[in-house]
């Protein structure tokens, strides 16, 4: 029997399904050695030697597989083919006690039958480089972490930490907060005209010049617009240049990790650690290539299926005379091969729809539309430009103009729609003259820049080389969780208070940790080191040096009043009669009494009391409830108080967590459509208040707007109340609107 090691249960399934008897799968569920979470664990001294453990979590699974790994004639160890995949693959034969002459190290890109089995013809050894360059990044995070973390407890608040790419991302958050904040609006001013041609056809334009010269925008003010308009009457309108030409739009290129996580949360609404988890799931499923990659290469055999499907399908008009390349602009591609694709072309959207979740059908759905629509041709469009001229009686000229557009071939649109304003403009000639309808004009503001969605600051870190593949959306989960940042209504990535704070004293007394050029160059040495060119301890100690330095002048040179200062308030301590101050915390501000440590009442700002046992509101709702079981072990419900207010929970806890929200007792019930046996109700995330089955983890069925309890009556799923749009269907794809 030959054991085959991997570090997913469900890539162990799928790729079970593929081999007899012959093999086993196991697997270690992730990395099952990692620095040690008490102490540092980085011996400094002794050239940065790390010092890895098993954690608890990693036991049972060590167990399983050296038990395994004895009545087998051979090992082979087959996690992910990136930088974290190999180092797994070194720490499995570390702890298996496999010499490195005996090391069976298999890749593949994809989890297919095909992949599988050629992949165990070829075992390779372990690549050193790639376990180095994951090793070294590990190293440098951590020093980074362990040291500056401390560093930010004492001279700013507690339960803080800081990261090398985490204060990076964070800088970039603060800063544009900084520009939405100064910026200041304008007011302009726009002139729009609709003009009908002798057939009585009407078409709009807008106002381009005055006097045969350009204006800029902000330079149209109410006044001037007023009078084009006092200009135009008696005026004499004439087509003075008509311009008609075919132009075309060429496919994007084949996802990469980034672009994925961009489109995704541009067109679904994902965000980018929700984005890889199910683009995680439906790799380990074997329905697409390896999800953590940059390049734009696809392979033979899928260009070959796809040109198939297209060809029988859709027709020879929607295929190429040969397979569409794409070129990478990024020098510094990863060892990755291939880019995102489905692992079969005919394996259609429709065709796994029954297969797949929810989440993971829709994100399927934008791989292998724009996977197959690289090797269609291009769409094609007719455009149109008109120029009207405004020949006033004073002499003044105005010039309108009208852009329109119509599709003349959809290429590879047919497949993967993009958002295409087709106009379709009246037909005229050059010289023509046309008569003015109506002449209007409208105010507007210029806008400040947007805070970062999760797609706009994955561009962003790519443009400045911040971080790789695999980064991003861990990244953007940490800050997100540490409370620098928090996604606000419009699901932007918006900074809190105390990220303005931490954020500053980085960048006046840890320059290089937030510079994005300084960061960008560390990212190169790790991708020198997977290369082979740099060895990972020289790097470590250049960086830790300065960086150790510097930060022990910090602790003696900064006092944490100058950073942090406290504020008196006119309120008193309701336990001592001391002065309470008012502090900023991880969460906040918030009051505390002056007479600390002797007394320890804190409060928050708005005046009510963290600590909430003696709330008669709360007493109050104790005695309401009093006698509430819970429906899942028995046991009494009691009256807690949380960030969102009371909720009932289980009194049996930690051994069951079931909670209920006391505001939705009163709620009319609803029975969950989709295992029939659970209700809607009421929950709460980080991202805000949603409903769900209480029936999960059995039933992950959610809705991000309050059901009504009646049914679409076109698909039969539930129909919720959606702020923006009234009553909808909670199904996107289905549109009915009430």
């Amino acid at each position: 029997m030959q054991l085959i090691i991997v570090e997913s249960p469900t890539k162990a399934k799928t790729i079970s399904k593929f081999l007899n008897k012959d093999y086993q799968v196991e697997s270690s569920f992730g990395h099952i050695r990692d620095l040690p979470a008490s102490k540092m664990g980085i011996d400094i001294e002794n050239n940065f030697e790390p010092s890895y453990v098993i954690p608890d979590k990693s036991k049972k699974a060590v167990s399983t597989l050296k038990s395994a790994a004895k009545k087998a004639k051979s090992i082979i160890l087959a996690s992910d083919e990136d930088r974290e995949g190999e180092a797994i693959a070194w720490h499995l034969a570390e702890i298996l006690k496999i010499k490195p002459k005996d090391t069976k190290r298999i890749v593949f890109h994809e989890i297919t039958k095909t992949a599988i089995l050629k992949a165990l013809t070829e075992p390779r050894k372990l690549n050193q480089n790639l376990v180095d360059a994951q090793q070294a990044r590990r190293v440098l995070d951590r020093l980074v972490g362990y040291e500056l973390s401390p560093f930010l407890w004492k001279k700013v608040a507690k339960g803080l930490s800081a990261g090398r790419v985490q204060s990076v991302a964070i800088r970039l958050i603060v800063e544009r907060e900084r520009e939405i904040e100064n910026f200041k609006s304008e007011e302009y001013w726009t002139v729009g005209a609709i003009y009908k041609n002798n057939n009585e056809e009407n078409y709009t334009a807008n106002l381009l010049k005055i006097d045969n010269k350009n204006f800029n925008k902000l330079h149209l003010s109410e006044e001037l617009a007023n009078q084009v308009i006092s200009d135009s009457k008696n005026s004499i309108n004439k087509i003075t240049k008509l311009e008609k030409k075919e132009i075309s739009k060429t496919p994007a290129a084949p996802f990469t990790t980034s672009t994925l996580q961009q489109t995704a949360n541009r067109y679904l609404g994902f965000s980018a650690k929700q984005t890889m988890t199910l683009a995680q799931k439906l790799y380990e499923q074997g329905y697409i290539s390896y999800m953590r990659t940059d390049s734009f290469n696809l392979s033979p055999i899928f260009l070959k299926e796809a040109e198939e499907y297209l060809k029988e399908n859709l027709g020879k008009d929607y295929i190429l005379s040969s397979p569409r390349f794409f070129k990478s602009k990024n020098k510094n591609n990863q060892e990755a091969h291939e880019a995102i694709r489905p692992t079969v072309a005919k394996n259609t959207p429709d065709v796994l729809k029954s297969k797949l979740e929810k989440g993971q059908h829709r994100l399927y759905t934008l791989i292998w539309q724009r996977s197959v629509a690289t090797q269609m041709p291009a769409a094609k469009f007719n455009t149109t430009s008109i120029d009207t001229e405004m020949a006033c009686t004073n002499k003044k000229t105005y010039i309108f103009r009208t852009n329109g557009q119509i599709m003349i071939f959809p290429g590879y649109l047919k497949i993967y729609p993009e958002k295409t304003s087709e106009e379709i403009l009246p037909n005229i000639k050059e010289g023509e003259t046309v008569n003015l309808k109506k002449i209007t004009s409208e105010q507007h503001f210029t806008k400040g820049p947007a805070r970062y969605s999760d797609a706009g600051l994955v561009k962003e870190l790519e443009k400045h080389s911040i971080g790789r593949p695999s980064t991003y959306a861990p990244t953007i989960a940490t800050i997100i969780n540490r409370n620098y940042v928090e996604r606000n209504t419009e699901k932007r990535l918006q900074a809190t208070p105390i990220s303005f704070i931490v954020n500053d004293l980085l960048v006046e007394h840890f320059p290089k940790i937030v510079d994005y050029n300084f960061t960008a160059s560390l990212e190169n040495s790790l991708d020198e080191i997977a290369l082979g060119a740099k060895k990972w301890q020289p790097v470590i100690k250049k960086f830790y040096d300065e960086f150790h330095k510097n930060l022990e002048i910090k602790y003696e040179n900064i006092n944490k009043n100058d950073i942090m200062p406290e504020e008196k308030s006119e309120e008193k301590c309701d336990k001592c009669g001391a002065i309470m101050l008012i502090k900023t915390g991880r969460y906040g501000k918030f009051l505390a009494c002056s007479a600390y440590p002797d007394c320890k009442n804190i409060k928050k700002m708005s005046g009510e009391k963290t600590n909430t046992q003696d709330d008669p509101a709360l007493e109050e709702l104790r005695n309401k409830f009093k006698g509430e079981v819970c429906n899942k072990c028995g046991a009494d419900m009691i009256v807690r108080s949380g960030k969102y207010g009371p909720f009932l929970a289980c009194s049996a806890y930690p051994k069951c967590k079931n909670i209920k929200n006391i505001t939705d007792q009163d709620e009319p019930e609803i029975i969950c459509p989709a295992c029939k046996k659970g209700k809607i109700i009421k929950k709460f995330s980080k991202r805000g208040v949603f409903y769900a089955c209480d029936a999960y983890p059995d039933c992950k069925n959610a809705y991000w707007a309050k059901p009504t309890g009646e049914k679409c009556p076109e698909c039969d799923s539930l129909l919720i109340n959606d702020k923006n749009k009234g009553i909808i269907c909670s199904d996107k794809a289905c549109g009915y609107t009430k």
